[in-house]
């Protein structure tokens, strides 16, 4: 039996809240379970306000309104990341000034930010990559000190932190995910925190269609009218309901999942003899265990370890691929080369990593990984 790159979870309480749901007779945005997510993560994670939207692009979007990107604007960003990150701007108007990565890690190589501010400068857009935190301390003071924006792409990053802070609660905005290859799930799905006072009320409205009709169901006004522009961002409260029952178990799944990446860990480092790089975690950053990655020496060598794995019943899977290269965006770029970003492109391969993948199952993989490169350098 092929074991898969990733496996939803279940938990057992999913059909039983979406049943409580339907009963309700509220299964349109903003019902009970919504209510309940919404609490959850305030009181968790101390956002602000959090806000369930029907995706992690969705969040973004909403991001990219509420900070009123305009034409012209400019969004430092990393090219290794997935489309949403940057399209939610470029749909706006903005330009996307990308930074390349870290050697040591996907993440954005802060080092490079400051050269980059111009006066259009609006927004930083740290993505945590694997859920690993970028290195928040220098952008926030560089967001301080240019006056910008700083909305954090933590897509991957649920439960994970920054020096003791969460991450998504130290930008002004953050995004999450909550699509079925993430550590919580309700198969399509996100939130958005908002961490400035100043924006809860138009995050609303924004998310209400350009309506204030949260404020009108909370009594604040006596009608609900047309005040902003927005659209429909916010989720059935049946996707809230399955998310919610993720959400009682995630010290359960983070647990699990953080076992089987340390196993991985542990069965692997001596691949760092043949030059491939594993999971780097800094200092200030946690490991939330959302993925397991291997980085190759070459193109050639990773398509040769996927097939090898898919050979043996195991599915691994590349990842991003430079969006500074893509076909959208190549003649929009500034002409810079981004090295790292194409070799994590080239040479990055993901691993299966999900709640029910046993230690035979990783040591299974372990093992031909490493009998992989014994051969390939003793050849």
């Amino acid at each position: 039996m092929m074991i898969p790159f990733n496996k939803p979870y279940l938990t057992g309480k999913e059909a039983h809240y979406l049943y409580q749901a339907v009963l309700s007779g509220k299964i349109s945005g903003d019902g009970i379970f919504t209510k309940k997510c919404h609490s959850w993560f305030e009181e968790r994670y101390g956002f602000q306000k959090s806000l369930l939207t029907t995706s992690c692009t969705d969040a973004l979007e909403m991001a990219a309104i509420l900070v009123n990107i305009e034409p012209g604007d400019e969004v430092i960003a990393p090219s290794y990341t997935f489309v949403s990150t940057v399209n939610a701007f470029v749909l706006r108007g903005a330009k996307i000034v990308f930074v390349d990565c870290l050697p040591d890690h996907p993440n954005m190589d802060v080092s490079q930010i400051e050269a980059l501010i111009t006066k259009k400068t609006k927004v930083i857009l740290p993505v945590h990559y694997a859920g690993i935190a970028c290195d928040m301390g220098p952008i926030m003071e560089l967001a301080a000190k240019y006056g910008l924006f700083v909305i954090e792409d933590a897509a991957q990053a649920i439960d994970s932190y920054f020096n003791s802070q969460p991450l998504g609660r130290i930008g002004h905005l953050g995004g999450f995910s909550f699509h079925e290859t993430k550590n919580i799930i309700s198969g399509e799905g996100g939130m958005l925190a908002v961490n400035e006072p100043g924006m809860i009320e138009r995050a609303e409205i924004i998310r209400e269609k350009g309506t204030n009709r949260s404020q009108f169901f909370r009594g604040q006004v006596d009608k609900y009218s047309w005040v902003d522009i927005g659209s429909s961002f916010l989720p059935s409260d049946i996707i809230a309901a399955f998310l919610f029952a993720q959400l009682e178990h995630l010290d359960d799944i983070q647990a699990k999942r953080k076992a089987i990446w340390n196993l991985y860990h542990e069965k692997l480092a001596t691949l760092a003899h043949y030059g491939v790089q594993l999971p780097y975690i800094p200092a200030y950053a946690t490991n939330n265990a959302h993925m397991f990655y291997l980085v190759c020496n070459s193109l050639d060598e990773r398509t040769a370890l996927i097939q090898l794995l898919k050979d043996n019943g195991i599915l691994s899977v590349f990842h991003y691929l430079s969006l500074h290269k893509s076909q959208f965006y190549a003649d929009k770029h500034d002409g810079r080369a981004l090295p790292q970003t194409d070799r994590y492109a080239d040479c990055l391969v993901r691993l299966p990593l999900f709640y029910e993948l046993e230690p035979a199952d990783v040591l299974k993989i372990a093992d031909l990984i490493l009998g992989f490169y014994q051969n390939r350098f003793s050849a």
